[in-house]
């Protein structure tokens, strides 16, 4: 059991680090910062539930069932934080929201002083980890702290259930599915963890024995539904963040064409070779490193060879910038070779700006690399012939 419990707890726990890996941006966004504390607070709510945690605060304290209300008080805590994360995401004027969210702490805090105050006043003194809920279902004050922090509980998630159904409707895209997972998580921890709690201890209120539906069946459940509010939560912030990565990663390998031909010429810093590098920082350096290289390069041009192959091209059709691109790769190519043999610079070089710089991001750079990767046969001069890039020019202009 308390492996399931600390699983659960694990998932909470990476879900609070993946929104919080910005620290500083994260303390000045209210939606953000309160999310991040409901998530801790949710798996600090499974670390204590452990029956592992529980023998151990019970022993070091000397207080039998001292971790329940340890652990019912950070259950409440962690339903605050999510009416908390309600309010703060519906949003509103700065006022109305530190209201609200000062008469929810005030409500809960009094909740858990109450489950306090009558664990003190029950006697409790056989140590229960599993069965607790059951156990205790007719002892005096010990029953009313359980129904106090089901029903606290209770009203944090119908709230977090009533939310998500009224904002699924007016959102789409990704906020929509962490919604609808967010919903589901909330309606299994609610049928599955809390309705079989209360189940149980009604029949033992009633005389009967159904104590497996809060020893065996509510803690997977819980567990579950924890799963699948973490991944609610996370989905919207980090897939958008996940997918641009994952272009990055894309246009840096596409680039590697330019790069081979250009990056002995560029005197950029060298990047930083650590693994931990992500695919958008790779990105950024070979992008600064080719444009270097492409100043550096822009002396050798020779425009005989880009207006040869561009008239080739040309009579190939085709769009407009397809024989662009064909001469401006076979231009650079043999501008690339000029510099590496130290050649003197060519007779028909002028200034000139390629296509890839004229675009914003890396979309031209990709471009061009994808046309320094197509076969020679590609890019034809006048008469159907590969034009001569790998031999100096000759010197009349054609």
């Amino acid at each position: 059991m308390s492996t399931v419990v600390y699983l659960a707890a694990f998932v909470f726990a990476m879900t609070s680090v993946l929104l919080f890996r910005r620290p500083r941006r994260a303390m000045r966004n209210p939606l953000t910062l309160s999310t991040c504390v409901a998530v801790v607070l949710g798996a600090l709510v499974f670390v204590c539930a452990a029956p592992a945690t529980l023998a151990t605060v019970n022993r070091l304290t000397g207080v039998p069932n001292f971790g329940a209300p340890l652990t019912y008080g950070m259950l409440s805590a962690y339903s605050c934080s999510v009416l908390v994360l309600l309010i703060n995401w519906r949003g509103g004027s700065r006022e109305r929201v530190r209201r609200l969210v000062l008469r929810c702490m005030a409500a809960y805090g009094l909740l858990i002083a109450a489950i306090v105050v009558l664990f003190l006043l029950a006697e409790a003194d056989t140590e229960r980890l599993n069965d607790l809920d059951t156990y205790y279902a007719n002892t005096p004050f010990m029953r009313e702290m359980i129904l106090l922090y089901l029903l606290g509980h209770s009203a944090a998630m119908l709230a977090m259930c009533t939310v998500c159904v009224k904002w699924g409707r007016e959102v789409g895209g990704l906020l929509r599915t962490g919604l609808r997972l967010i919903l589901v998580g909330s309606l299994l921890d609610v049928v599955g963890f809390q309705v079989a709690k209360y189940t149980a201890v009604v029949a033992r209120w009633t005389g009967h024995d159904l104590d497996f539906l809060s020893t065996t069946l509510a803690p997977p459940m819980a567990s579950l539904a924890a799963l699948l509010c973490s991944a609610g939560f996370v989905l919207p912030r980090l897939l958008p963040s996940a997918r641009a990565q994952w272009r990055a990663l894309g246009d840096y390998r596409r680039l590697a064409p330019l790069w081979t031909l250009v990056r002995s010429v560029s005197t950029a810093p060298k990047p930083p070779t650590g693994w931990w590098q992500l695919p958008q920082a790779r990105l950024q350096w070979r992008e600064v490193s080719i444009h270097d290289a492409l100043l550096a390069l822009a002396p050798y041009f020779d425009h005989r060879v880009r207006e040869r192959v561009r008239d080739g091209a040309l009579r190939e059709g085709g769009t407009p910038l397809v024989p662009r691109l064909a001469a401006e790769a076979a231009m650079l190519a043999d501008a690339a070779r000029r510099a590496a043999a130290r050649e003197e610079l060519p007779e028909a070089a002028a200034a000139y700006r390629l296509h890839a710089t004229e675009m914003s991001g890396t979309s031209g750079l990709v471009e061009l690399a994808q046309e320094l990767n197509r076969p020679p046969a590609a890019a034809t001069a006048p008469g159907g012939t590969v034009p001569p890039l790998a031999e100096p020019e000759e010197p009349h202009v054609a």
